[in-house]
C-alpha cells in the first residue's frame, strides 16, 4: 500500500534534484565551483554538466510524476532511480579506485549522492502501486 509519506517524500527530493538539475543547466559554472568534490574531476566542461543536469531534471520529473500521480508516474519514477543509482555506483568505483582515502569521498558523497539515490531505489522497489 502506498503511503503519503511516500508521494511527499518523492515530491520534496524532486524538488531538490530539479533545483541541482537547474542549477547545472543555467549557472553550470557557480555550480561546478560549489559542489564539494566536483573541480577534482577534471577541469569545467559546460556541455557535460548541462547533459547531466538534463539527466538530474529527468530523474525529478519522474519522482514529481510518481509523487502526483503514483500508477502513472512509477515507471518514470523508477527509470529516474536507475539514472541515480547508476550515478552514485560509478562514485563508489571512483572512491574505491582513487589515490585518496574512499571514506573522504563517501562521506563526501553521502547525502549528494548516495542517499538521493538510495530513497528514490527504495521507492521504485518496495513502493510500486498496485492496480486495484
Amino acid at each position: 500500500m502506498l503511503r503519503t509519506w511516500d508521494r511527499w517524500a518523492a515530491a520534496l527530493l524532486a524538488l531538490v534534484l530539479a533545483g541541482n538539475a537547474l542549477a547545472m543547466l543555467f549557472n553550470g559554472l557557480a555550480w561546478y565551483g560549489a559542489v564539494p568534490g566536483v573541480t577534482s574531476t577534471g577541469p569545467y566542461n559546460a556541455h557535460f554538466v548541462r547533459d547531466i543536469g538534463a539527466a538530474y531534471l529527468v530523474a525529478a520529473l519522474g519522482l514529481a510524476w510518481f509523487g502526483w500521480r503514483p500508477r502513472e508516474g512509477w515507471p518514470a519514477m523508477a527509470a529516474g532511480a536507475a539514472f541515480l543509482t547508476f550515478h552514485a555506483a560509478i562514485h563508489v568505483y571512483d572512491a574505491t579506485c582513487g589515490g585518496s582515502s574512499p571514506w573522504a569521498d563517501v562521506r563526501r558523497d553521502l547525502v549528494g549522492v548516495y542517499l538521493f539515490a538510495a530513497l528514490p531505489l527504495t521507492l521504485a522497489l518496495f513502493r510500486k502501486p498496485v492496480n486495484d
